[in-house]
């Protein structure tokens, strides 16, 4: 058994908010409440801040490097958000020394949609209908899912293949009574309103083409949708695609073509004035197919960032990525630094309640109690 290590002259940052300069103890993978014992490692976390271990809620990982850039960056557990390569992403779970990961699987689409003609899903992962919810959740169970995603084109968009409303609600109705957070990809202002009026737990991605209005905060008034709004892959993909010679042309007729990044923001903001969650996800992927590559493990500071651009206080930011996604997936054993939680904690310098920049100055990293990246700050004994 390691030893027990002592973090001591820390302010820590517990989940929701920021404490006075304390000792933190980790023994066993756990935040131990009992005094240190005397062959106990201690690090000296003066000028430094403690988290919790970050949460990136939206990244799809298939190799064991992706962890491994995740665990450097002080991401302790990753939400994949759809495993295209499905047998490497699953091998990956359960891996000592590397941040947990969960996921989907394999996404709910359309029949006929790209995700399967292109992004390499089975058919079998097309839900033809309500009828066909059940079937299509039992099957995400029997493949070991985390959760469930669920994939809304924009029927305005050509070529699109779009899942009715009604059976995007009977998948949400038919994962809720198994206990699986269902999540729906959304491309547009109208996408995200077929999703929250389905009943979807969490929406990710934010409308480009459009702005939320009047109607979309009443909406949301009588909903407890999450959002994971991905703001580094949204930047990406109006800079990727939105910039192209036939996005522009086909955007002079098609207005659900015209992207603009400010309407990316603007969904943040509405949904955290209406006193909605918002989480911190990536989109981390270097998958090809996709619109636009996001590295795994650095992007997520790059997402904080953009969290509070878009109107969020640097602690909104840190509990996106700790407290309130654990709470939000159900991961009741981490996201906090209380007595009895899993020791995924990350250690920076500088006060990132102040400054959100300050998650890059990394230190230390532990997951499950065992040190596994950065510097660790000055051991004194």
């Amino acid at each position: 058994m390691s030893r027990a290590t002592v973090i001591h002259d820390v302010r820590v940052f517990d989940g929701h908010r920021l404490g006075e300069p304390a000792s933190v103890v980790i023994a066993g993978g756990l935040i131990d409440p009992n005094p240190a014992p005397s062959d106990a490692e201690y690090v000296d976390g003066t000028g430094c801040t403690l988290l919790p271990g970050l949460l990136d809620t939206h990244a799809h990982v298939s190799e064991r490097a992706h962890l491994e850039a995740m665990a450097t960056w002080g991401v302790t557990t990753a939400l994949d958000m759809a495993a295209p390569r499905f047998d490497a992403t699953m091998a990956l779970k359960h891996q000592p020394g590397l941040p947990t990961l969960r996921s989907a699987g394999r996404p709910a689409v359309a029949p006929g949609s790209t995700f399967v003609t292109k992004m390499g899903f089975p058919p079998s992962t097309a839900v033809d209908g309500p009828h066909d919810a059940d079937r299509f959740v039992a099957d995400r169970i029997a493949d070991g899912s985390d959760h469930i995603k669920i994939i809304l084109e924009d029927p305005a968009m050509p070529g699109a293949r779009a899942l009715g409303q009604d059976t995007v609600a009977a998948i949400a109705a038919a994962a809720r009574r198994t206990g699986l957070v269902t999540v729906a990809h959304v491309v547009s202002v109208s996408t995200l309103r077929t999703a929250v009026t389905a009943g979807v737990d969490v929406v990710t991605h934010t409308a480009l083409t459009g702005g939320l209005g009047e109607q979309d905060a009443t909406m949301l008034e009588n909903s407890t949708v999450v959002l994971i709004p991905t703001l580094t892959m949204m930047d990406g993909v109006v800079r990727s695609i939105g910039g192209r010679l036939r996005m522009r042309l086909l955007s002079l007729v098609v207005p659900a073509a015209r992207m603009h990044y400010r309407h990316a923001n603007a969904t943040v903001a509405l949904f955290h004035r209406s006193g909605k969650v918002v989480l911190a996800g990536t989109d981390a992927n270097d998958d090809p197919r996709t619109p636009f590559q996001v590295p795994h493990g650095s992007s997520l500071h790059d997402e904080l960032e953009r969290l509070v651009g878009a109107g969020l206080t640097p602690v909104d930011a840190l509990r996106a990525a700790t407290s309130l996604a654990a709470e939000t997936f159900g991961l009741t054993d981490r996201g906090a630094v209380l007595p009895g939680r899993r020791a995924d904690l990350v250690l920076v310098e500088g006060d990132p309640t102040r400054d959100i920049t300050a998650t890059r100055a990394i230190r230390g990293v532990w997951i499950g109690g065992t040190r596994v990246g950065g510097s660790g700050g000055r051991e004194v004994r």
